[in-house]
């Protein structure tokens, strides 16, 4: 008799979302990974080529130029991003009569879509800030920095950290606020310095606000395509094109779905690892506190 409850409630509660899951994701997924081991055009396949498209993909310099661009790009805006958070949150949650309002303000940049905010955030480095620049003589500014191989790569960060840090901001408040007030009460009354109860008893009690954040923030780095498309398009000269961009580019473009497809699966397994290594790391430290 339990067991059949179990199993009604079951259809009606899991069933059904399951069974989208596996036509939306499993299924999918599992068909793109059998395309790499043929010569699909992107409509049918005639042959079975085994590693042939792994290998093509990985004798590919311009695959290992952007790969190893996406990871320093991964890298940089997962530091400068959630600093950015935790201080936007830090503020926030502060005294201050303001901070309703500050939440929302730094909040909004990531509710507009990645192709907007690259149209936006073009016309500010390629005529806003020419434009003040010459007026006030800043030599910084002067050229667009999404001409430039070196500084269009720092305009793809701050785009990126103007973008994300309001929702992890949100993550790290509810962190924050999670933490009871009692123990914060406690260090005030031992005489524990603002910087002192930050770093031993506010960050060690949101550890797992850090987990979520950080997963959240390799993941969207890794996956950045819209920001990239409409900011720089991966110029110039293909030195800001991130991997998923590239693979874009390779199957749709240049129409090698093969290999586009190969390049995605390995894409996918570097992602997956390096989520694994991040949340093992962070899960470790909430344990250790």
């Amino acid at each position: 008799m339990l067991r059949a409850r179990a199993a009604k409630k079951f259809s009606k509660f899991a069933l059904v979302p399951l069974v989208i899951f596996t036509i939306v994701l499993v299924i999918p997924f599992v068909n793109g990974f059998y395309y790499t081991f043929t010569d699909w055009d992107g409509f049918e396949t005639t042959k079975f080529v085994g590693f042939d498209n792994y290998v093509k993909s990985f004798k590919d310099p311009t695959f290992w130029a952007t790969l190893r661009f996406t990871t320093l790009f991964v890298v940089v805006s997962l530091v400068i991003v959630n600093v950015v958070a935790f201080g936007l949150a830090l503020i926030v949650t502060s005294n201050l009569r303001s901070r309703n309002v500050l939440r929302t303000f730094f909040f909004v940049p990531n509710l507009i879509g990645g192709v907007v905010l690259g149209v936006i955030w073009q016309f500010v480095f390629n005529s806003a800030l020419v434009a003040l620049a010459n007026k006030y003589d800043w030599a910084l500014f002067k050229e667009s920095w999404l001409q430039d191989t070196h500084k269009a790569f720092w305009a793809l960060i701050i785009v990126t950290v103007w973008q994300s840090s309001g929702y992890m901001m949100i993550v790290y408040i509810t962190g924050l606020v999670s933490i009871e007030q009692e123990v914060l009460e406690a260090s005030q009354i031992d005489g524990a310095s603002p910087l002192r109860t930050l770093l031993t008893i506010k960050i060690p009690l949101m550890a797992q606000a850090f987990t979520i954040a950080l997963f959240l923030t390799l993941r969207g780095g890794f996956m950045a395509y819209d920001v990239n498309v409409a900011l720089t398009g991966g110029g110039p000269f293909r030195t800001t094109e991130l991997i998923s961009l590239h693979i874009f580019q390779d199957a749709f473009a240049n129409g090698n779905f093969g290999t586009g497809q190969s390049k995605a699966v390995v894409m996918f397994i570097i992602v997956a690892m390096a989520a694994l290594v991040q949340v093992t790391i962070s899960k470790r430290y909430e344990v250790q506190r």
